[in-house]
């Protein structure tokens, strides 16, 4: 067995490892590591290339890996500890796999020899990660990093974008080797073929009421600009998903809203629909099984037509259903943005709805886990200055403000606000810690509801009618209250409480200005 390298001017596998993810366009790397991963952390020292970005808990690396990969559309590469540091960085993975980020997910692992001992930590990295993985590989030489490295950039990057876990044994890592790093990586989507576009055409130019489901890449501005042509050349409706990665919207953008997430509000929005054309999506379908409710969406006969698949090239899919359909100078129907005044009273989800629409910042990016409170904001905000929006994907908790990291890192300049649940925050809090650290420009607001509504509405739609005692014992978190205004205070980020909507709207103006993380407590 190799000795672990100890002269800080050997070459090894991670020095490797770390040069042949900055040759593949890796440079930012969100960091829990331990003991089996110590000679990668010290190739990322020796590294003048790559940022660091220490998290305090799994979850936060690999859901700022997320925020950061929907922003940029390339992958950062996230660092865990053996199967536990990877089982606590699995529930943002899941939400990264749906919202197809490209994620270079890094685990270390004992060296080879060390595995069959059985230590207290061993563990089958492999089963763990390929559930929540689109590829999987392990290293097993340091001559075969940059080969195993170009493969895995690769899988994150080809479409529709995923996670690429790569496991590295400790072995690999800090033996000494002459192999020199690879080089870049480049993945080109796939077009459809011209048989989908001509289907999509004839159902644009036969009988509607018709639907085009944009999803995915379909949802960045360039793709809503053509598809608003499409629109406004057929009469064709558009809608997103409930659950999307990112979109680009507020003022020049083609406005597009959200399918409701309850069933009994989602019905009527898609009732009216003869045909539906898929561009980047799946048909929708309830996000639970409910007694006595339809799992899924569309009015019985609605006939499906796919565009394209999240694996394709969107743009140019519409591009061409746009040229096949004559809408190349159809007038598109843009945003405008309308100032309005924050609203004043007691702080309830319209009022808060109206104080985010007054005060959205040009260029800003809306890190949005807001849950139950915010469900309306999204259409409550469409003629707003220019701004992106990013949605939960997949609905695991734990998201928001780990996501809000990852997108400030990835775009300097803009202010991120992070729109959280109170239940929900406290998944992944210590993002909060990793924001002050790198001192991002986020404005976190806490929607402090003492209860976990989301489950009191789901329990009544499951059709169990009024909890006792103990079900509200599960459903309340009141007692004792969180006090978030005291929690970012021990992270290191400054906060303030909100119980009117003039408190709130003075708060967000005063966050925005200065550069830095602010929380606020909006208590409800």
């Amino acid at each position: 067995m190799d000795a672990p390298t100890t002269d800080r001017h050997t070459y090894t596998g991670a020095d490797c490892l770390v040069e042949s993810l900055l040759g593949a366009g890796i440079d930012v790397c969100f960091a829990n590591p331990g003991t089996s991963e110590m000679h990668f952390v010290g190739g990322l020292d020796r590294s003048d290339g790559m940022r660091c970005v220490l998290c305090l808990y799994e979850g936060v690396a690999t859901g700022a890996a997320d925020g950061y990969a929907r922003m940029t559309r390339r992958p950062a590469a996230t660092l865990l500890h053996l199967g536990p540091g990877l089982a606590n960085g699995l529930s943002n993975l899941h939400n990264a796999r749906r919202a197809a980020s490209p994620v270079v997910n890094i685990v270390g692992d004992h060296a080879s020899y060390h595995l069959d001992l059985d230590s207290p930590l061993t563990t089958d990295i492999d089963a763990v990660a390929a559930p929540f993985s689109a590829w999987v590989g392990r290293c097993t030489t340091p001559e075969g990093i940059p080969a195993i490295t170009a493969e895995a950039v690769a899988a994150a990057l080809t479409r529709p974008g995923g996670v690429a876990t790569m496991i590295l044994p400790g072995e690999v890592s800090w033996s000494a080797t002459d192999t020199r790093p690879g080089g870049t990586v480049a993945v080109t989507a796939p077009k459809v073929d011209e048989a989908a576009v001509a289907a999509a055409a004839d159902v644009l130019r036969g009988d509607g009421p018709n639907l085009v489901l944009l999803a995915g890449d379909a949802l960045l501005a360039d793709g809503l600009a053509i598809a608003g042509r499409i629109a406004a050349a057929t009469g064709a409706d558009l809608l997103a998903p409930t659950h999307c990665p990112r979109i680009d919207r507020g003022a020049g953008r083609v406005p597009v809203l959200r399918i409701p997430y309850p069933v009994d509000q989602a019905l009527p929005v898609l009732a009216k629909y003869r045909h539906v054309i898929l561009v980047g999506g799946k048909e929708p379908v309830a996000f639970f099984a409910y007694p006595d409710k339809p799992g899924r969406l569309l009015p019985e006969g609605c006939a499906i037509t796919r565009l394209a698949g999240n694996d394709h090239d969107l743009a140019d899919a519409l591009a061409r259903l746009a040229d096949a359909v004559g809408a190349g100078n159809a007038t598109l129907p843009l945003a405008v943005h309308e100032p309005a005044a924050a609203p004043r009273g007691p702080l309830n989800p319209d009022t808060i709805a109206g104080v985010l629409a007054a005060n959205i910042p040009e260029d800003a990016i809306i890190a949005d886990e807001s849950i139950t409170t915010g469900r309306a904001f999204f259409q409550a905000t469409p003629r707003t200055p220019r701004h992106t929006w990013l949605p939960g994907a997949s609905g695991s908790l734990g998201i928001g403000m780990a996501m809000a990291a990852g997108a400030a890192i990835a775009s300097p300049g803009r202010r991120v606000i992070s729109l959280e649940a109170d239940g929900s925050a406290m998944y992944a809090p210590q993002a909060l810690w990793t924001q002050a650290r790198e001192n991002l420009d986020v404005t976190t607001v806490i929607f402090a509801n003492r209860g976990y509504q989301i489950l009191k509405g789901e329990m009544k739609a499951t059709g169990y009618g009024e909890p006792g005692r103990k079900a509200r014992d599960m459903l309340e978190i009141d007692r004792p209250a969180l006090d978030f205004v005291s929690l970012a205070k021990g992270m290191g980020v400054e906060g303030a409480r909100a119980e009117t909507a003039e408190a709130l709207d003075d708060l967000m103006k005063q966050s925005l200005k200065r550069p830095g993380p602010f929380l606020i407590e909006a208590v409800l």
